[in-house]
């Protein structure tokens, strides 16, 4: 038995005709190359600008500070 809303509606139905009709508009708009060019595009600025940015902060970080800063957090923990 089909389900179906309060109105009548077969909603089986509804989404058959919504999946052909959707489905094959979408695809056939989206040209798959020229996708797949801009995400390689984005992941190579994404990897140049997380070098640069991660080399900067690298540079500013006083590791010994840091590592001092955590125990005195942990040791404050353990007192609270």
């Amino acid at each position: 038995m089909a389900k179906k809303t309060k109105s009548g509606t077969d909603i089986g139905q509804v989404q058959k005709q919504n999946a052909g009709q959707y489905g094959t508009e979408f695809a056939s708009q989206t040209n798959a190359q020229e996708v797949k060019s801009q995400n390689q595009k984005a992941a190579n600025s994404s990897q140049s600008s997380q070098g640069q940015y991660g080399t900067e902060f690298a540079s500013q970080t006083d590791v010994q500070k840091v590592k001092k800063q955590n125990q005195q957090a942990e040791s404050n923990k353990g007192q609270s």
